[in-house]
């Protein structure tokens, strides 16, 4: 009977990260997945990044993790989103090649110890209400830790129109005596949805009536790390829309649509609709943009961004048709949307760990999230705790003025989820503070520390910094003028020389004049340019958070009971009793708690601590 320090459930992104995390943290660790080559599949849309995912995998880079890496390793174009708006809400955004992604994946896995099993998992070796492995079809594998990454593979069932299949995604199974095991644990389980497009052959395709969107350059990088020297083939994407016909064909149909003709009960993304949602919620708008985007390098295939469908594939068929540039369209594989089981965020800890089972991680799309990037945050998270469980060490947990992976883990764990979860700049009320460029300054250290980064990795890191800020002090404050050109191309004379530094600050300064002007390398110029307009912003949010911090980090006693607190309504209990918070701030944002209801909790642990120490 094999052992292991930790067993990860799952090889999709938040399986693989977990796994690597516990193997960087020095742990053996198993990874039982349905097929080995099928490892790091990119399911849906093959891209990371984006607005608000961006900056996720810029923090899992700055931790160690591999999404970033294995990102570098296919990309075929590199786009920066939001360049009109300020640096901290500016997203990368990568079109990857499906396979060498997967391939890129399955290469940094081979580098390192991680025994990968095939199987299904089909139960849970549970003991004295904690989990200590897995059975499989052929065998049962014990570990101390078990983590579970399932995907959308629980009790999965694709629909096409009213064609229903068993499977997390055409061409493999469904994970149904798992899920079976999860229920009859009565867990906080329900059911959800989420969709793909069909797949459509680029030769058939007539791309001078689209519009070219080219990559981005000099092309940039996912990985601060370089570990990858050369992109791959960069490939432009295209862009067409739907018009008046096609969204006739979409609204004769819309009741066969298994989204809407009952057969399937869970809630979609809402954030990435289905083109049936876009036509019926947006009946007024003549057309709907569809990104035409390449499966990889030399690969026949295209994925049509913005098509979303559970249409009978002949409905399906007529609609593509009609869109510009795709009337000969050759469908090689029809949409369909996947339903599957997912557990209650808020039945885990801010370790993931679960609440009803000791020793049992959930990260990824089981916890109610979608996207290859929240997926893999949760992973990552998994597995540093697992091993920090094991090596008998603090928990790990993000703070959501610190990460956008804090505020992702805070989010479920006490909001829980009314629909697939999706990170957006917005939800980080302290957004400023988290740039996609500043991962690193903000989180390297942390990952050092845990020894999931090596020496050399963090050096380099310290290396930099140290140049950057002699840069800063040397050359940008001593360095003084007196005349500069404004972004009207208009000379400036001041009264007397000031500092390239404190001209930074001015908002009608032509930067790129100023660069040429002080011969100044360029990427630490940027930065500096950044970090100088935005720093008394970012100074004002830091006392905001440093005057909530010793309130919203104070603990709740584990035996509080919310009941018997005068003037707590029931509905604020039932959230409290439901959530079960574990400090003051995680209790704040829970909706529908009121500051006076805070008030009210803070004074009876005042009281309990006072009783205390008196007795």
């Amino acid at each position: 009977m094999d052992k292991f320090d930790v067993i990860v459930v799952g090889g999709g992104h938040a399986g693989v990260e977990a796994a690597h995390a516990v193997f960087r943290s020095g742990l053996s660790c198993a990874l039982i997945t349905f097929e080995k080559d099928k490892i790091g599949q990119m399911s849906c849309n093959p891209a990371i990044g984006g607005l608000g995912k961006s900056h996720i995998v810029r923090e899992i880079d700055a931790m160690g993790g591999i999404m970033p890496i294995a990102t570098d390793m296919s990309g075929i174009q590199y786009r920066t989103l939001n360049t009109r708006k300020g640096d901290a809400v500016q997203a990368l955004r990568v079109q990857c090649d499906r396979d060498l992604y997967k391939k890129g994946i399955q290469k940094i896995l081979s580098k390192t110890d991680i025994e990968i099993i095939e199987g299904e998992v089909e139960d849970l070796l549970i003991k004295n209400n904690s989990v200590k492995g897995v059975i499989t079809k052929n065998q049962t594998i014990l570990a101390q830790k078990t983590i579970l990454t399932t995907g959308t593979f629980l009790n999965g069932i694709m629909y096409t129109g009213s064609e229903a299949t068993q499977g997390g995604r055409v061409g493999d199974g469904s994970s149904i005596p798992l899920s079976k095991k999860l229920y009859d644990l009565k867990l906080p389980m329900g059911r959800l949805k989420t969709g793909t497009p069909a797949r459509i052959k680029f030769s058939s395709l007539d791309l001078s009536v689209m519009e070219e969107q080219p990559g981005e350059k000099p092309t940039p990088f996912m990985s601060l790390t370089r570990e990858v020297k050369k992109h791959q083939k960069q490939l432009p994407c295209f862009i067409t829309r739907t018009n008046k016909k096609t969204h006739k064909v979409i609204a004769d149909n819309t009741h066969l649509s298994a989204m809407y003709s009952g057969n399937i009960s869970g809630i979609g993304p809402r954030y990435c609709p289905s083109i049936e949602d876009k036509v019926y919620k947006f009946s007024s708008k003549e057309s709907h943009q569809i990104f035409i985007e390449p499966e990889g390098i030399g690969v026949d295939l295209i994925y049509p961004n913005g098509i979303s469908t559970s249409l009978p594939k002949e409905a399906q068929k007529e609609f593509i048709l009609s869109i510009s540039g795709m009337e000969n369209a050759e469908i090689t594989e029809y949409g369909y949307a996947v339903e599957y089981d997912f557990i209650d965020p808020r039945a885990n800890k801010k370790s993931l760990e679960t609440k009803f089972l000791n020793d049992f991680y959930l990260a990824g799309q089981i916890n109610g999230t979608t996207g290859y990037e929240e997926a893999a945050a949760q992973g990552l998270i998994a597995g540093i705790n697992a091993a920090q469980a094991i090596k008998k060490k603090d928990i790990f947990v993000l703070k959501r003025e610190e990460s956008y992976i804090g505020v992702l883990v805070d989010d479920l764990t006490n909001h829980g989820i009314t629909e697939p979860y999706r990170m957006f700049t917005s939800r980080a009320e302290h957004r400023l503070l988290l740039s996609q460029n500043n991962a690193e300054q903000r989180l390297i250290k942390k990952a050092f520390e845990l020894g999931i980064v090596s020496n050399n990795r963090y050096k380099e890191f310290e290396e930099k910094e140290k140049k950057y800020k002699e840069f800063v002090s040397s050359v940008l404050e001593k360095t003084k003028i007196k005349t500069f050109k404004d972004k009207n191309n208009k000379t400036i004379n001041l009264d007397e020389k000031k500092s390239i530094a404190t001209i930074l600050a001015r908002p009608d300064v032509d930067e790129k004049k100023l660069l040429k002007l002080s011969g100044i390398e360029k990427e630490l110029f940027n930065r500096a340019s950044t970090e100088i307009k935005y720093k008394g912003y970012i100074e004002k949010q830091q006392r905001e958070i440093n005057k909530n911090k010793k309130q919203n980090n104070k603990p709740i006693p584990k035996d509080i009971d919310y009941k018997s607190i005068a003037g707590l309504s029931n509905e604020v209990v039932e959230k409290l009793l439901r959530s079960e918070p574990e400090t003051i701030g995680s209790a704040a944002r829970i909706e529908g708690v009121t500051p006076a209801a805070i008030n009210l909790i803070l004074i009876n642990i005042k009281k309990q601590e006072l009783k205390k120490t008196n007795a």
